[in-house]
């Protein structure tokens, strides 16, 4: 019997540094996040994080926390009930990290029957310390706890046809009654060194400008060339000027280079360019959370305006609106019948 496992990042059990610390210790202690030997990833996180991050972090957490709890995670259980209701087969929802575990999604879905299992990470862009930890994360279960099962996974959809269609139109819908400057696709950062480790030619990711343009099998799991390449899509689905249009990256750790152009950076810089009415959209993320509710809607709207902007809007994610759900229960169908997976 067939089953889906859909697996989001995940979330701390409350708004408390009590919850947040040992979700970030879980979290940053995952060697595809914090990629150094064990040793000096304790010192990192256990020594030097984890004495004052998971209060900060907390105080976030309360500015976006929902009443019926985090943003993220009621987001993804919505997103689930919406796409059951349109399939016939069982479908679970797990997380990275957190106490809803990829482990009692699978243990659901056996109790249901399923020996044949769709992973399906909820990431649009391959990236080490996202698409691919889950995907480890589910064999080592898999291996540990359900021999028998089959699991085949979800490609990357950041170029999806379909899936570009209908974050377009939740794009040109937001901005239709927007007058702008300028919108800018605020992609999660990630260290540049990951691009390199994820390069499978090891030669190709040169991170010069150049080699996202170039055809290569690397593209497959370089996480930059899919921003750049999800964005000139969007951009083309919407015949956005060009002139008005750009990609950043944002959360990043200190002392350590990451994807450029910096967010931040660019809160800073477009009001000194007389682009004072902003519109931003997070596309590496299909459901809004901690990054997107606080760090750009709240956050990157105060820089911005401090910096000299005027209007600002943020862009919500697709979380679990019709087109979304609908579009996911087409893929699920398609592999339930004969075994397609989107391109």
């Amino acid at each position: 019997m067939k089953g889906v496992l859909l697996v989001n990042l995940g979330s701390p059990d409350s708004p408390t540094a009590k919850d947040v610390k040992p979700y970030l210790d879980e979290f940053l202690m995952d060697e595809r996040v914090i990629d150094v030997p064990l040793w000096l990833r304790n010192i990192i996180v256990r020594g030097i994080i984890l004495r004052n991050r998971p209060k900060k972090s907390a105080e976030a957490y309360k500015k976006i926390w929902w009443e019926e709890g985090s943003p993220l995670v009621v987001i993804s259980e919505r997103f689930t009930e919406k796409v059951q209701s349109k399939t016939d087969i069982p479908i679970a929802l797990g997380m990275r990290y957190g106490s809803i575990t990829i482990k009692n999604a699978l243990q659901e879905l056996k109790n249901k029957g399923v020996d044949e299992v769709l992973l399906v990470p909820l990431y649009p862009h391959y990236a080490m310390s996202s698409f691919e930890t889950v995907v480890v994360k589910t064999m080592e279960e898999k291996a540990a706890y359900f021999p028998d099962m089959k699991i085949t996974t979800l490609p990357a959809f950041y170029k999806n046809p379909d899936y570009i269609k209908i974050l377009s139109e939740s794009i040109q819908r937001e901005l239709k009654d927007f007058e702008y400057d300028h919108v800018l696709f605020s992609y999660h950062g990630i260290p540049e060194r990951h691009i390199k480790k994820s390069d499978p030619t090891k030669f190709h990711c040169k991170i010069d400008g150049s080699c996202c343009s170039t055809n290569s099998v690397a593209h497959n799991t370089c996480y930059r060339h899919q921003c750049f390449k999800m964005t000139e899509l969007v951009k083309k689905e919407l015949a956005l000027s060009e002139d008005k249009v750009s990609l950043s990256f944002q959360s990043r750790l200190p002392n350590d280079p990451w994807l450029k152009p910096y967010t931040d950076f660019e809160f800073e810089r477009f009001p000194k360019e007389g682009k004072k009415k902003l519109a931003v959209i997070t596309p590496a993320f299909v459901a809004d959370c901690l990054e997107t509710l606080e760090e750009i809607a709240m956050e990157g709207k105060s820089q911005f305006q401090e910096a000299g902007g005027n209007d600002y809007k943020h862009i919500p994610c697709l979380n679990d609106s019709d087109e979304w759900v609908g579009l996911m229960a087409k893929w699920i169908k398609d592999w339930q019948a004969d075994e397609t997976l989107p391109a």
